[in-house]
């Protein structure tokens, strides 16, 4: 590694421990990480349940212990989970501190705004060590409802060098609460696609797909009872639909699949990297049901398979869907609704969407992000 070459540390919650495909933010910040490594010298610092150093070629992981993961689930207006917090909040704290002193840090890249940013405020005050941090929605609209909280997390992006959020209307929100600029960052991975997909010029019958949690903000069980108000001429018009993935309402999404035997459709587990990009390759379109939303990392994934989708109208994607013109939106966010943007566009060819999806995969591409970063953190 060139010596000359700046040292960053970056610091997250969200680092794979698996390679299953079931922790889609842990996927793109591992692929992140190895993307600035081309430009930086890179210490990944991350939980664990067990401390523990590994060396990923270019790129340095240093895992702390935590008492449980994910951290997504502890939650601080639960008491039980109040001693895990302490716990996990100090061990992020050494570990950060351990690099900080062994090492000569020159940035502290901070994923996500929170407890990341609190680690690098800390560090960064006490070692004089500038630092950015990058925002998810769950820090600023759960974390920051809560009063002692946002007051705090609103000194982290005050202090900080510079802030950016994954999608438009959150990094509209970090400003609010900052007083400052905030710069849309978008979260994407690598994808190794081998071989350019051809969009589809075929009449239909067309292949449809979902990957995703299966969990109420990810609107699954609504994409299940949508697919009951699909006319007979839609579904022939559907080659096959396939729903992957896993969570919390796997019964629910079974028992309501189960209703509609004798339609194409196939349930699979989570996808692995290189499944997700042969899932995408082999769709025509790809179906994004969410409640709640930002900017999910299916959507980038899709745009660089050359996959238009249906999406909800939440969060960022009806701007994203109109801006790039890349699928169809619903008209709300409902089971009718949704079945009806998939029955539109199942009456177009995806080679309509070509222009714009060829745009948004240049837009969502992991080297664009890394060099953002790089420019506005003044390290390029």
């Amino acid at each position: 590694m060139d010596d000359l070459m700046p040292h960053i540390a970056l610091v997250t919650t969200s680092y794979p421990t698996t390679h299953d495909g079931s922790e889609a933010a842990g996927s793109f910040v591992a692929d992140f990480a190895q993307a600035l490594t081309a430009y930086a010298q890179v210490t990944v610092i991350a939980p664990s349940l067990s401390a523990e150093i590994e060396q990923h070629k270019s790129l340095t992981l240093q895992r702390f212990k935590v008492p449980r993961l994910p951290l997504s689930l502890l939650k601080p207006y639960n008491p039980r989970d109040w001693l895990a917090i302490i716990k996990t909040l100090r061990a992020g704290f050494i570990a950060l501190e351990q690099v900080a002193q062994q090492s000569q840090i020159n940035h502290i890249f901070a994923l996500w705004a929170l407890p990341s940013g609190y680690w690098a405020k800390s560090i960064g005050d006490t070692y004089n060590i500038p630092y950015s941090t990058w925002a998810l929605g769950s820090d600023i609209w759960s974390l920051g409802k809560v009063p002692v909280i946002k007051t705090l997390l609103k000194k982290v992006l005050k202090a900080s060098h510079t802030n950016f959020a994954d999608g438009y209307l959150l990094k509209q929100s970090v400003e609010s609460i900052s007083g400052r600029n905030c710069h849309f960052l978008p979260s994407t991975r690598a994808l190794n696609i081998s071989k350019q997909k051809q969009l589809s010029t075929n009449p239909p019958p067309y292949r449809l797909a979902f990957l995703g949690r299966w969990h109420p903000n990810k609107g699954t069980d609504l994409l299940v009872e949508s697919l009951k108000t699909l006319s007979d001429t839609d579904w022939q018009r559907i080659e096959e639909i396939r729903i992957c993935g896993g969570g919390p309402l796997e019964e629910t999404i079974k028992s309501a699949c189960a209703t509609l035997q004798g339609h194409p459709i196939v349930l699979q587990g989570y996808l692995n990297k290189t499944e997700a990009i042969e899932l995408f390759l082999w769709a025509d379109y790809v179906l994004i049901p969410s409640r709640i939303e930002s900017i999910p990392v299916v959507f980038s994934d899709a745009m660089k398979c050359q996959c238009p989708i249906v999406s909800m109208p939440v969060g960022d994607l009806p701007r994203l869907v109109t801006e790039y013109q890349v699928g169809v939106l619903a008209a709300e966010v409902s089971a009718q609704a949704f079945g009806s943007a998939i029955s539109q566009i199942l009456q177009q060819s995806p080679q309509t969407f070509v222009a714009g999806l060829e745009q948004a995969a240049d837009d969502f591409s992991l080297e664009h992000s890394v060099e953002t970063l790089l420019t506005l953190t003044s390290m390029s």
